[in-house]
Order: C-alpha cells, then sequence, then structure tokens
C-alpha cells in the first residue's frame, strides 16, 4: 500500500488543533475532490478522447488519493473512511476498495504523554500500578496505541492509552463535517435519494462508541464469553481495576500474526487447519449469538503456539438482531425459488433497499441477478465474486445496504482471502454449506419437512395478509385525505388531444405576429422606410418557417396516433 503522505500529514498530532487550521485543510479536500468529480465527466480533460479505461484508471487514481488525504486529515477521517467503505451503494466499486484498506498507522505519542494519561485516569503513577512497562509501544494507531507491561502480581499485560486531545479533535471536526453535510444533503444533484444527515449520525455514534475504552472491554468480555466452549478460541481478559475510558489493560496473549504463513509452518502448524477453523469461528459469530467482529483484518487474528486462533481489537463490533435473521431467511428462500419479487420485498423489509415510486427496475435487476448468477453450486461460489457483483448492482440505486451486511460480507471476503493464503484449495463456501444448511434445518423446525414448512408459512401469510387488508384499504384511504399520497393516472388519448390543443392555439399565436409584421412591413414600405420594412419581413419570414414546422409536426403526431 502506497503511504504518498504529504508535507501536511500528522499535523493534526498536537495537544492545542487550530480550529481555523481545519477547517482549511478540511474544505479545502472536499473542494478539491468536487472539482475531480466535476472534471471527470467532462470528456476535454482526458488527452486522446474519453475511454472506458482512462475513466477506470481515473477513479483508481482518484481512489488512492482520497485514501491518502484521509490519512493525512487524521483519526476522524480515518474512521469516517472505514465506514464509507461500508457503502458500496453511494461511492463506486474502485472507492469503496481503496477505503477498506485504511489502515490507521501513524507515529506514536511521546511517553510522557502515556505517563500523563495513565496517571489522569487511573489516579496512580505508573511505577504504583505496574512492576514493569515498556516505554516503546507494541503498536501505534490514530486512535491510540499499545504497550506492554507486568502487574505486580507478575501477569503479563498490554495497556492500551488513548491519544492524547483526541476528544478535542473529534468535536472540532465532526462540527466541521456537520457543515459540509448538510451542503451535500440540499445540493441538487449528490443530496438527491441520499441521506447524508443520517449517515452522518450513524458515523457520530460509531466513533464516540470506538474511543470508549470501557466498552470495548464490555465487547471483548461478550466475545470471550460465547466461545468460552471452545478451546480452540482464545481471548485476552480485561483487568478492570486498570479500566477507564481511555485506558484499558488486557491480558497478554502473544501470537503469530495468521498472515505470516512461513512463520506458521516454522512452527510446525498445519496452515489448512488454520484456514478452516478461522472461517469456523466467524460462522459460530453470527449464527450463534450475532454478535461478531466487524473488523477482521490479519492484524487482529494471532495464532498460538499451540494452535489456537487469537483475537484482538474489539473497538468495533457488529450485532445481528433476531429479527434480521428471520429477515435474511426470507431472502434465501426467495434467491433458492428464483423469485425477484420476493427477494425485493424481503430487502424492503431488511431495510437494505429504500422503496421507491417505481420498483420495476430494481425487481429486474435482482431476476437478472438471480437468472444468471446463481446457476453455479453454492460451493463453487467465491465470496468476494459474490460481493462484488452486489456492489456493483448496487451503486447509484435505490439499494441500501445496512453496515452490518457490509461489515459480514467484508470480513467474508478477508477471511477467504487469508484462507487461500494459508490453503490454495481452500473454499469459503465449501466450509459455509453446512452451516447454512443447519440454519435451514433449525428455521424449518425439528421435522425437517421443507415443503410442508414453507406450504404452512405461506398460508399463513395470506391469511394474515387478507386480515389486515382492511385496515390497509383504510390507511391508504386516510393518506390520500391528508394529502400524503398522490395518484398519477395517464391518458394517451387525452395527451393527444390537449398536444393537438396546445399546438393550434400556438399556431394560432404565430399567424397574428406573421400577419402584424407583414403589415408593418408593408406600411414601411409604402413611406419609403425600406430598411426597417426589410428587417419586418425577415422576422416575419423566420416565424413562418417556425410556424410550418409546427404544423408538419402536429401532421405527423396525429398520423402517429
Amino acid at each position: 500500500m502506497e503511504t504518498g503522505y504529504s508535507d501536511q500529514a500528522y499535523r493534526w498530532n498536537r495537544d492545542n488543533y487550530s480550529s481555523r487550521r481545519r477547517f482549511v485543510d478540511i474544505w479545502g479536500f472536499v473542494l478539491t475532490l468536487m472539482f475531480k468529480l466535476w472534471r471527470y465527466n467532462k470528456s476535454w480533460s482526458y488527452p486522446g478522447g474519453v475511454t472506458e479505461s482512462k475513466q477506470v484508471a481515473r477513479r483508481k487514481s482518484q481512489a488512492v488519493w482520497i485514501r491518502n488525504t484521509l490519512l493525512d486529515l487524521g483519526p476522524t477521517f480515518i474512521k469516517v473512511g472505514q465506514l464509507f467503505s461500508t457503502r458500496a451503494d453511494i461511492f463506486p466499486g474502485e472507492y469503496v476498495e481503496e477505503l477498506a484498506k485504511l489502515q490507521d498507522k501513524v507515529p506514536a505519542f511521546s511517553y510522557e504523554q502515556v505517563e500523563a494519561s495513565i496517571e489522569q485516569e487511573l489516579g496512580k503513577k505508573i511505577p504504583e500500578l505496574f512492576h514493569s512497562f515498556e516505554p516503546i509501544p507494541l503498536a501505534a494507531a490514530s486512535l491510540g496505541q499499545v504497550h506492554k507491561a507486568v502487574l505486580h502480581t507478575g501477569e503479563s499485560v498490554v495497556v492500551k492509552v488513548q491519544r492524547p486531545g483526541l476528544k478535542k479533535l473529534f468535536e472540532i471536526d465532526l462540527q466541521i463535517l456537520k457543515g459540509i453535510t448538510r451542503y451535500f444533503q440540499n445540493h441538487p444533484k449528490w443530496g438527491r435519494g441520499r441521506d447524508w444527515l443520517g449517515i452522518y449520525d450513524e458515523c457520530c455514534r460509531i466513533l464516540w462508541e470506538e474511543i470508549d475504552y470501557l466498552n470495548e472491554g464490555r465487547n471483548a468480555d461478550t466475545f470471550r464469553r460465547n466461545f468460552r466452549g471452545y478451546e480452540w478460541v482464545k481471548v485476552p481478559r480485561v483487568y478492570w481495576r486498570y479500566a477507564s475510558p481511555k485506558v484499558l489493560t488486557l491480558e497478554y496473549v502473544p501470537g503469530i500474526k495468521i498472515s505470516q504463513y512461513e512463520a506458521l509452518e516454522a512452527a510446525g502448524l498445519d496452515r489448512k487447519v488454520l484456514a478452516r477453523q478461522g472461517a469456523q469461528a466467524y460462522l459460530l459469530q453470527l449464527l450463534n449469538n450475532g454478535f461478531f467482529h466487524a473488523d477482521p483484518h490479519p492484524g487482529n487474528i494471532a495464532v498460538s503456539p499451540t494452535g489456537d486462533l487469537i483475537f484482538y481489537d474489539f473497538g468495533m463490533m457488529g450485532q445481528i438482531k433476531s429479527n434480521v435473521r428471520e429477515g435474511l431467511m426470507e431472502t434465501l428462500f426467495g434467491i433458492a425459488q428464483k423469485d425477484g419479487d420476493r427477494v425485493v420485498q424481503s430487502l424492503i423489509d431488511l431495510g437494505a433497499i429504500a422503496p421507491t415510486d417505481d420498483m420495476g427496475p430494481v425487481r429486474r435487476s435482482v431476476q437478472y441477478m438471480l437468472d444468471n448468477f446463481m446457476d453455479q453450486p453454492f460451493e463453487n461460489q467465491s465470496v468476494a465474486a459474490i460481493s462484488d457483483d452486489l456492489y456493483e448492482l448496487a451503486y447509484n440505486q435505490p439499494f441500501r445496504f445496512p453496515a452490518t451486511f457490509t461489515f459480514v460480507m467484508r470480513a467474508f471476503s478477508t477471511l477467504e482471502g487469508v484462507g487461500k493464503g494459508l490453503d490454495p484449495e481452500f473454499n469459503f463456501m465449501e466450509v459455509a454449506q453446512p452451516y447454512a444448511m443447519q440454519l435451514i434445518t433449525n428455521m424449518n423446525g425439528p421435522d425437517n419437512n421443507s415443503f410442508i414448512n414453507e406450504l404452512s408459512r405461506q398460508a399463513v401469510q395470506v391469511s394474515t395478509t387478507a386480515f389486515g387488508l382492511p385496515r390497509r384499504l383504510e390507511d391508504t384511504l386516510e393518506k390520500l385525505e391528508r394529502g400524503d399520497m398522490r395518484v398519477r393516472v395517464r391518458s394517451i388519448e387525452t395527451e393527444r388531444l390537449l398536444r393537438r390543443q396546445s399546438n393550434i392555439q400556438l399556431g394560432t399565436t404565430y399567424a397574428l405576429i406573421i400577419t402584424g409584421f407583414t403589415l408593418s412591413a408593408t406600411i414601411l414600405l409604402v413611406n419609403s422606410f425600406v430598411w426597417l420594412s426589410v428587417l419586418a419581413g425577415l422576422i416575419a419570414a423566420a416565424l413562418a418557417v417556425i410556424l410550418i414546422r409546427l404544423l408538419s409536426r402536429l401532421d405527423r403526431y396525429d398520423r402517429m396516433y
């Protein structure tokens, strides 16, 4: 990954931030981006003419520039970029791909700042809390950094310390971003069909949750409890006596990074087993509790010397509610039956599609996908290929994939890539197949009679619809009375007659004006005003040409209808 940092990189990394400087930096980025987007559609900006390959190359270069600029702008924009990488319905695939690469590795802050933060948060100096404390961090990121330490009880731990001044920087940046969001929401082009204010609120919520280390500690405890019956999964224990909103102390659980394939082989570990266990661990997260790691990149997964999987960093977690699982099953049944209408309705219920006045194009797109992309056996499908197809389908359409859905798809793609690195023959779908079958079986009930259950489910659905019909009719009439609903009726014959009447009236107006200019030209010529007479005659002739074209168009419309 390119670094591409400019001279202003890490200008935000200071105790006192300048609101005016941040305003200039942020709006400078936004205005430059708007200019690049405007220039993208201008054919003159492509030397030798515009081609598809040139447009793709420009999108890729713009995506790299956006990612590097977000790195320069600091923690707020790194996290916002990571969140935007889940919005394939808004941004082109090249942008989503680059934003997903955002890894916030930034210079560490000083040990003196670490000492001050720990003392302020925990109320004691480092020697009183720890037997030893390494001043050089194990890792540094935009939100904080991690130091290794030993408690007075002899237990090895890691201490995660938040970057000083982060809250103040967030407040400044989010206030500026709010103004930018309002501008885009009111923009005639980019604001149409987009809930930018809703996206802003979601980003704010996730950002404030991620810098609350107590929330991260609770997530780690929940994750560890969910895997307490699986000895091959390890989660660091939280030391709550040494925790605060800005400091988090965790058990030190060293391991080999799961993407360091040579080191794993040198340790005598079976890479094929690790590939399957990585996929199984994530499927268990989704199916057992619906509480899953939303950022399982290779840096957050390690392997112990005994072959156990170790998970780190629980700041960004996702949760799937029970009603969402039922909705996903409805989508799954629709896909199995290749029923586009059923899939679209289930996606609307899930909030994955925003309903519009005309859902025809969406239904046709979904049906096209079902007819052309779902013919391969389940185990032969690729998660990355499916994700690309879905994102391409969603871009600039009424699709609104929820962040949870995109986090899951991205995690699947990441794990599939890691699995293929561990084992070239690894197939994520092959591992997932028995879990999917188990889920379908559980939804169908103990008798495992899917046909009877589906028939009874549809019967219940029909009866529910029938009982709810009077109420729906009443709601529709109330909306009509309040003016919340408008009915559009189109009559081709009426439109033809109105168009003909309008053209006749326009023709009559032109004829009167032509008559007036012709009479004026005659009078001027009789009184020896030759040039004025010629001018009036030319105007009358021009209007006569327009009138003839209008009459010919009227005659053509009559023949068409």
